[in-house]
């Protein structure tokens, strides 16, 4: 399994699609015209782009660029190889992988013959990875035999007999018999997977994503093509995406940020999706000049660290028309500097969850700058929110609550042990995120409930303290946390990455709360550090701070 790269695996994959490599040949997709009238499955979808759009650019990965119908192509073949590995509706495969195109030509196989992809970590480790293919009963896993010197391959055979479920474990960057490139080269049985297509639902599950595991053990969310395609055609509509767009997708495929905010809400509107294959600035800002970003999208910490790399005024921003930011609370401080960065492009908060399929609440084009800077915005279409009490009843505007959601991409329930778990009686999605909805309809997010503590009786809300710290002149990154207390029950920590070169002093931080907030607000506790960890989606890991506490 060791012999081969990844590029000839790239080569092997694409030398029998209607792509870059092979011009000339033209594909006749696996399915029905009636399928293709209506579009209800991922797989239909990608069809119907391959026929409208034919040679127009999907996907760069590494200078190689990837045109619709090749990848419609490169899809039905893979599709093929899956079944010969006794693959059916039902069942589910794991991908670890990078932001690869090989990731997407799996994913996009998978969905055609009614496979769950399981969404994994190249950062997760075998702990992890058996808690969740065990959970899943994931029969094969495609993956990276190595990164950064961590050995894959070893590691599943490690833990093979403890699951039984697992049946295979191909490389994806090989070139032997047991490798994605030899299963990609399957030949093509256009009436047998046409068969198999037609049996495909909308509400089969397409993906399952494990929650990043900051509050216990994970639980696995099932994405359905309908929940799916729904987050991504209200992003699309609500973002205006066209063909023209170029985004640069550095958020991971095993995760809503980039498989539905990215990938699939350019399947549904068009454009170009640049694979940046995991986040390093120094990466995203050479494949930004090569291609010039209409959009620009992430969390605030790929943001800050963006506009704060010496190369970032090489970049050519001119062309950027949105950019939005998700993945966490809003960040007035960052918001404000990449409006002075590209003052021609629209600023927009987006809010999401693995259990909504992608985003679910983004910022209205037509906003003031208080509400860009205070809310995350209104539902969109096809969402109903509830902003619930403690008995789930309905509070009042300007009541803080728990955000409950209903419709758009919100997911039928998780799948494995956590079956049942986190909706109400009747079927409204329990987020754990607190927040207050104004007469409006515009939502203020308060932050996670598990997040806020109280301080000799106060309840505080760390993401109004974090907002806060961002402002200060000095300040990279900041998060913070209730510890426990003998005299006030908990009080405030917070952990502050300083700005290189500011001097910047725990006092300074405290002084800073001192003059904006109320007193039982300030942080007892400042920690400056170089580095904050983070989840696998790049989020701040609340629960691994805790766990010094």
């Amino acid at each position: 399994m060791r012999p081969g790269g990844h590029e000839s695996s790239k080569a092997t994959m694409w030398a029998g699609a209607a792509g870059r490599s092979n011009p000339g040949m033209r594909h006749t997709p696996a399915t029905t015209p009636s399928a293709l009238s209506e579009p209800v499955t991922i797989g239909d979808h990608l069809t119907l782009a391959g026929r409208q759009r034919g040679d127009a650019v999907a996907v760069v990965d590494n200078g190689l660029h990837v045109r619709w119908n090749a990848l419609d192509a490169a899809s039905d073949q893979l599709a093929c190889g899956l079944l010969g590995l006794k693959l059916q509706r039902g069942d589910r495969i794991g991908i670890i992988g990078l932001n690869q195109v090989e990731w997407l030509v799996l994913f996009y196989a998978a969905a055609k013959i009614g496979v769950a992809v399981v969404g994994l970590s190249v950062r997760y480790r075998d702990t992890e990875l058996e808690a969740m293919l065990g959970d899943s009963q994931t029969k094969v896993v495609f993956t990276l035999q190595q990164h950064e010197g961590f050995d894959f391959i070893a590691m599943l055979e490690r833990l093979g007999p403890r699951l039984p479920a697992l049946r295979h474990v191909i490389a994806i960057d090989g070139s032997g018999l047991n490798s994605l490139s030899a299963l990609a080269a399957t030949p093509l049985e256009a009436g047998r997977l046409s068969a198999v297509r037609r049996r495909v639902q909308a509400d089969d599950v397409a993906m399952v994503i494990y929650t990043s595991g900051t509050t216990g053990r994970p639980k696995g969310a099932g994405l359905t093509h309908r929940s799916l395609l729904a987050a991504a055609t209200a992003q699309a509509r609500h973002t205006r995406v066209t063909a023209q767009d170029v985004l640069h997708l550095a958020n991971p495929l095993n995760h809503v940020g980039g498989i539905t905010c990215g990938v699939l809400t350019h399947l549904v509107g068009g454009g170009t999706v640049v694979l940046v294959p995991e986040f390093k600035a120094d990466r995203m800002i050479a494949l930004m000049q090569q291609h010039r970003p209409t959009l620009l999208a992430g969390v605030p910490t790929v943001l800050t660290l963006l506009l704060m790399h010496a190369r970032i005024d090489a970049v050519d921003l001119s062309a950027v028309r949105l950019v939005f930011s998700g993945g966490s609370n809003v960040d007035a401080a960052l918001l404000q500097r990449l409006g002075e960065r590209m003052p021609q492009a629209t600023l927009m908060n987006l809010y999401g969850l693995t259990e909504t399929s992608g985003a679910i609440v983004m910022t209205p084009w037509e906003r003031s700058n208080a509400d860009l800077m205070g809310t995350i915005g209104l539902p969109l279409d096809g969402a109903r929110l509830k902003v619930a009490g403690a008995q789930g009843e309905a509070v009042p505007p300007g009541t803080v609550g728990e955000l409950w959601f209903k419709g758009a991409g919100v997911v039928p329930g998780y799948i494995g042990a956590a079956a049942g778990q986190g909706f109400s009686a009747d079927g409204w999605l329990q987020t754990g995120d607190l927040g207050t909805v104004d007469a409006r309809g515009v939502i203020t997010l308060k932050g996670r409930a598990k997040d806020m503590y109280i301080q000799g009786g106060f309840n505080v809300y760390p993401a109004e303290v974090e907002a806060l710290i961002h402002r200060h002149p000095g300040v990279v990154m900041a998060a913070g946390i209730g510890v426990p207390d003998a005299v006030l029950g908990e009080v405030g920590r917070v952990y502050v990455i300083p700005k290189p070169g500011s001097n910047l002093r725990e006092s300074d931080v405290r002084n800073w709360c001192a003059e904006h907030l109320a007193d039982y607000k300030v942080p007892r506790q400042v920690v400056l550090r170089d580095a904050l960890p983070l989840t696998p989606a790049g989020k701040i890991h609340k629960a691994a701070l805790r766990a010094e506490a």
